[in-house]
């Protein structure tokens, strides 16, 4: 990949259908990877857990340590295709821990970052769903970014979009895209999947990627789906259902600038300045 500084290129998000099989999912992985590539995708990102099927059962069993075996993959798969690779998340096993961690590559396969989750799933909303990722998994501390020949790219992990700040943070330090891997579930979905991607997206006025695991009927944990890409301007640009899919953006860095110019939010925020003023007696 050209070193020179370029203001547009092609993001992929790969909705990958996960099995049972680490190995079918790697191979399945690579394949879709490659074909994003030849369809000028320069920077790709995979699913939450794309290795494994989603669950606080598998997280034990799947885990591995980075490098390792899935991080092996994804190394030639960004160096093979000449493209930076957002490897998703897998299980991490480290110091005795699990985490869900997101490894990142540059186009010649070197791992240039990783992601642990660090806000952890643990929700339970009555008759619907109770999921707790934390009886498995403990959180990350750091935020993660990324610098590109485009711009510099955030990263976070599904429950991290519900957090403002993580944004916020990431918007501050100069990203310009943000990305998720996640997996929101069939409750959660359909009420607040893009709901918080376009929010994401205003409030910082920044591109946001949201790329989900295909849906599977069968599987424990059933995910939403619809990975997606928003535009600063808060628009759906790119977007899909539920089945295997790779969806492609073009994404025009100098079109942050316009928008940040145009509503000027970021000359506005003097945080330093606010005064709360307590009312009650």
């Amino acid at each position: 990949m050209a070193v020179t500084t370029s203001k547009k290129f092609r993001l992929a998000l790969i909705q990958l259908a996960v099995s049972a099989s680490k190995f079918d999912n790697l191979a399945n992985a690579a394949v879709k990877i490659k074909e994003a590539a030849t369809k000028g995708a320069q920077v790709v990102a995979l699913p939450e857990c794309f290795n494994c099927p989603y669950g606080t059962n598998f997280f034990p069993e799947y885990a591995e340590t980075i490098p390792g075996n899935s991080t092996e993959v994804l190394s030639k798969a960004a160096k093979d295709n000449d493209i930076f690779l957002v490897g998703g998340s897998i299980p991490e096993s480290k110091n005795g821990k699990l985490f869900n961690t997101s490894p990142i590559f540059n186009p010649t396969g070197d791992m240039i970052a990783t992601h642990q989750k660090v806000h952890l799933f643990d929700i339970d909303v009555p008759g619907k769903i109770r999921f707790k990722e934390s009886e498995t998994l403990s959180p990350g501390n750091k935020l993660t970014t990324f610098d590109t020949p485009f711009c510099k790219i955030g990263v976070g992990i599904c429950y991290d979009i519900r957090f403002a700040e993580l944004a916020q943070i990431y918007a501050k330090n100069g990203c310009k895209l943000l990305i998720y891997p996640g997996a929101f579930n069939m409750t959660t979905g359909p009420a607040h999947w893009e709901l918080l991607q376009r929010a994401r997206a205003v409030d910082n006025q920044l591109y946001i990627a949201a790329v989900s695991p295909a849906r599977s009927e069968t599987a424990s944990y059933t995910a939403w789906g619809h990975s997606t890409v928003i535009n600063p301007w808060g628009e759906v640009i790119s977007t899909t259902e539920h089945s295997e899919d790779i969806i492609y953006a073009d994404i025009n860095v100098d079109y942050v600038d316009e928008v940040r110019s145009q509503i000027p939010l970021r000359q506005q925020k003097r945080h330093d300045i606010y005064e709360i003023v307590d009312h009650t007696t």
